[in-house]
């Protein structure tokens, strides 16, 4: 395997900046590079997890920089390889002649992803702990970094371990009948308690299953729709939350035409509002259709704020709420009453509405508790309920080998309920496995591993 090298911190964000070189040669190689300010302290020589200081010179012997080098002997790196971490001065042009360098010397750039691969390939990690990599640099909000934290430190990984061993006890169980297949009364297997362990263990792998559900809300921010009539203050609402004018605010009703969507970060959560255009009767073709998504947004989000404009007549708002009401069931209702702003010593009479609907006085405009609303949106979302151990499911890759090993414990049970064959019951369990053990990389393909790290970034 060659030596592979490539700056392993974000271009532009700082005044230091770390390049990896990864490799059986990365201590020689760096060492035909690399001068240390005090003779004899050649990196090869150095012990593991050591720091030297010292310059790095170009081919025409010109000093690029002055850095510190840092040893890692393998097996005990990141990759499980030799490996040396160039920390460098931030500059583009100082990397830019470090990595030139270290390629004449013998290096080459490594690929999207290659240093997490090679930590994968040497047994530093398994596959779904690889993909939490990923998942941790683009972490933006504190669930998205507690979900890859978890999975980059094995809890997936050990619930699937178990699964495994578990069904591997089955499988042996059912296989030791076959090699006697002469004598059919035979039966090592308690079909009972069969049934019992295959129950437990299909509620494990449908409760991780059903967990992606959550997951991707953590991953992709919770889908908070801002519905109403037209002129209600759903734009004004949203540039508020967001605080910059997003949307296009005006007197004019049905302004917005199309479904506008952004995320912000609310007390560690993320959250993804989608501003719809104006819900009413229209002969406009292009604001129907704005309607029509509008429907669309409010089927797919899990919060909903209807926003209810205190300044329009009672009787049209209930009319409104009492057409929109049976599209919100299921939803966490929060009911903006808008332009609060305007009454300031008690607000008018407003109609009833059901008691599961959170009720909060607002002023887009103003931005009158609009901080408020925040912390309502934090205590109504699902979110808030998940503790920092819990196993949440948020890759889709994951996702679809848990609902396959899923329908193949099902064919178990249904085999076992019926007294089917040994082994075709046998195979199903097989399926389970081998379904599960793709999660963490163990029946993967080249392909797949292609198709997963080629999405990291370079010099991860």
């Amino acid at each position: 395997m060659d030596t592979i090298c490539a700056i392993s911190t974000a271009p532009g964000v700082g005044g230091i900046a770390v390049i990896r070189v990864s490799g059986p040669d990365a201590l020689q190689v760096c060492d035909r590079i690399f001068q240390p300010k005090v003779a004899g302290k050649s990196l090869s020589r150095q012990k593991a997890y050591s720091l030297t200081y010292g310059s790095v010179a170009g081919e025409d012997g010109e000093i690029v920089d002055e850095v510190i080098a840092a040893v890692f002997h393998a097996p005990h790196s990141f990759t499980g390889e030799n490996t040396v971490e160039i920390s460098c001065h931030g500059s583009t042009y100082i990397q830019q002649r470090i990595l030139q360098t270290l390629i004449t010397a013998g290096c080459r750039m490594a690929r999207p992803g290659e240093f997490t691969q090679r930590a994968f390939m040497n047994g530093k990690m398994d596959l779904s702990q690889a993909e939490a990599v990923a998942d941790l640099i683009a972490s933006t909000s504190a669930g998205q970094h507690r979900l890859a934290m978890n999975q980059m430190r094995g809890g997936f990984s050990r619930e699937l371990a178990n699964l495994r061993d578990q069904l591997l006890e089955l499988t042996s169980l059912m296989e030791l009948e076959l090699d006697f297949s002469d004598h059919e009364e035979l039966e090592f297997a308690d079909r009972g308690e069969l049934r019992t362990l295959s129950g437990k263990i299909e509620q494990v792998i449908a409760r991780l299953a059903h967990s992606f559900s959550v997951g991707n809300v953590i991953k992709n921010g919770v889908p908070v729709a801002i519905i109403g009539e037209t002129n209600a203050g759903k734009s004004t609402l949203l540039n508020a939350l967001l605080n910059e004018e997003k949307a296009i605010v005006s007197d004019i009703h049905g302004t917005t035409r199309d479904v506008i969507e952004d995320t912000i970060n609310i007390n560690g959560q993320l959250f993804r509002f989608i501003d719809t255009a104006g819900i009413r009767e229209t002969s406009d073709t292009i604001e129907a259709l704005g309607i029509e998504r509008s429907f669309k947004a409010l089927d797919q989000a899990q919060i909903v704020i209807l926003m209810y404009d205190l300044t329009r007549d009672t009787d049209e708002s209930r009319s409104f709420c009492q057409r929109i009401a049976p599209r919100l069931s299921g939803k966490s209702v929060i009911l903006a009453l808008n332009k609060c702003d305007l009454y300031p010593e008690s607000l008018p009479s407003h109609p009833e509405f059901p008691e599961d609907w959170h009720q909060i006085a607002i002023s887009a405009k103003s931005k009158l508790h609009i901080p408020e609303l925040k912390r309502l949106l934090t205590e109504t979302s699902s979110l808030s309920s998940i503790q920092a151990g819990d196993i949440i499911v948020s890759n889709a890759r994951h996702y679809e080998a848990l609902t396959h090993a899923l329908d193949a414990i099902h064919r178990v049970q249904e085999g076992l309920q019926t007294s089917l064959s040994g082994d075709f019951i046998s195979q199903d369990l097989r399926e389970c496995i081998y379904h599960l053990s793709d999660i963490v990389g163990e029946v993967t393909t080249d392909q797949v591993l292609g198709t997963i790290f080629q999405k990291f970034c370079i010099g991860k």
